[in-house]
Parts: structure tokens; sequence; C-alpha cells
């Protein structure tokens, strides 16, 4: 009787655990090391490299990704990192240089520390059919020239993956790059915002491209009709309905989308406001959030 007691009680308390929602399976799990991608601060690092560096560790971040150096040395980026307790597992790399400079750019980042590089951008004129191909191309070129300097190749999303281009086999552009592209050589720093922004869910690429996301953008935003938002890139803009905002304060469910960190691969978590009006003040909020979020 004590066993057969034994072996029910077993059960009925597995059916309880698996009727439970999956996140709370995972409830423990955090982000641990917080990095920031230092597009928010851009304006800062123009007129204080240095102090704004400090400024970002001082914040709790751990990691930060680069967009520029701003005219420093590598071996200068790094002094100033390391200085501040930080580390730089990522870049972010315009396409020409991918291009033109690709040699170089994996020397200076051994030297910066660097464990990924990310193209951020496609211009508007090499977003059609061609230009995708052309791009598919390139990125495996470089992903596997990186892969043997012991570099992850990455490509950055905004929204204007996700709509339709004429001869590409009916498939969005971000698509065709996951299947014309070498899983091994070119892996993707999804966007949370920007690919929410276009309507579509993280997780089904999750469920789809396992393990091919090890970066993300943490970016949020308030999805209002009534109003037409445009943020300007390095070589373009990116327009949408809405507001970008701090993280947790927008519309975007991260515990949903975290707790199948795993599955998509993710390593490194980059918060990210391309418009912040008080960045200092604006990347202690998305932290304080971020940091107690339980998922």
């Amino acid at each position: 009787m004590k066993r057969r007691t034994f072996i029910e009680s077993s059960i009925a308390a597995a059916a309880v655990f698996a009727a439970r929602p999956s996140w709370a399976a995972a409830s423990e799990h955090e982000i641990k090391n917080l990095g920031l991608q230092l597009y928010t601060v851009r304006g800062e690092m123009k007129t204080d490299f240095d102090g704004t560096i400090a400024k970002v560790a001082a914040t709790g971040y751990k990691e930060v990704e680069f967009a520029g150096y701003f005219d420093h040395s590598p071996k200068d980026v790094r002094a100033v990192i390391d200085k501040n307790g930080l580390t730089a597992p990522s870049a972010h790399i315009p396409y020409d240089v991918v291009e033109k400079k690709w040699p170089e750019t994996l020397d200076a980042a051994h030297i910066v520390g660097h464990k990924y590089i990310v193209c951020p951008w496609l211009d508007e004129k090499q977003r059609n059919a061609d230009g995708w191909k052309r791009a598919a191309e390139l990125f495996n070129k470089a992903g596997e020239a990186s892969q043997k300097a012991g570099i992850q190749f990455c490509y950055h999303n905004h929204s204007f993956e996700f709509t339709p281009v004429e001869g590409l086999d009916g498939q969005l552009a971000y698509d065709f790059l996951l299947t014309k592209t070498d899983p091994k050589f070119v892996k993707m720093e999804m966007d949370l915002c920007w690919i929410s922004v276009a309507g579509k869910d993280p997780l089904s690429y999750f469920n789809k491209y396992p393990g091919r996301f090890p970066l993300v953008h943490v970016k949020d935003y308030v999805n209002d009709p009534n109003a037409t938002s445009s943020y300007a890139g390095a070589t373009g803009s990116v327009e949408f309905k809405g507001r970008l905002a701090d993280v947790g304060k927008g519309t975007i469910d991260f515990k949903r989308i975290f707790v199948e960190s795993d599955k998509g691969g993710i390593k490194h978590y980059f918060v990210e406001n391309d418009d912040a009006k008080t960045p200092f003040e604006d990347i202690k909020i998305s932290y304080d959030y971020l940091s107690a979020l339980r998922f």
C-alpha cells in the first residue's frame, strides 16, 4: 500500500508540474552579465569616451557592444574597458568594412576582445533580390574567415528585412539570409524591438532556426498607430508607428521571449535605445528592470 500511495502521489505531482506555464519551470533564470549597445550613448561617446564607458560600468553593466571606436585605437579601447572591469564581446562593423577591410577588422577584434562581429545594416539601395543575394554570399565568406580566426560573424536586423522582396522565391529577406547562409558561419543578432515592430514573433524564429541567435538587442517600444517615429541609422532611417521606450516601459513581453533563450541560443543581452532622451537615466531604468527580471 505504501508503494502504491507513493506512485500515485508521484504521478499527481508530475501532472501538476506539467500543467504549469513554461516560464514557471525556469523561474530562477536571470541575466547575469547584462550588456549595453553603446550606440545608445553615442553622443556622449563623441565628447567623453573614457567617462562614458566609466558611467556605463558604474550603472552596473558588465558588457558593452561597440558601434565605432570614435578615433580610438583598438589597444586604447581595450585599456579603457579593462580599467572599468568590462568586456566587449561584440562590435558593429559596417557592410563596406566587412567587404573591403575584413582581415584588419579581425585583427582589431582580437585586440579588443570581441568574440562576435556584427553587420548592422544593409543600405537601402541594396535591399533588392540581387542585393540580398550578394549579402548572403559576402556573409558566408566573411563568416568562414572569421570562424578560422575564432570570431563569429552575425547580422543585425531592423524591420525592413520582414517586408516582401520580389525575386527571393517568396521568402522574406530575413528568412532568405537564414536559409542561404551556413549556420556555422553566419548567425543573427536579433533586435527584439524591430522584429516586433514588423509584426513577427521572435519565438517562431527560435523554433524554426534554433541556436542561430547568440546575441539580442533588448529594446522596447510603445505601439501607437497615431504616431509615426523615425530613427536615423548610419546609412538611413527606420520608420514605424509608435515610439521607442526604456526596457520594461513598452509593449514587449521579455519574460515570454527569454524563457526560450536556450532554444534561440542567446548568450549575450544588449540593451539599446536609439532615441534615448536622457541616456544615463534611460540605461539605468533598463538595467534595473532587467536585473530584477526572472524567467
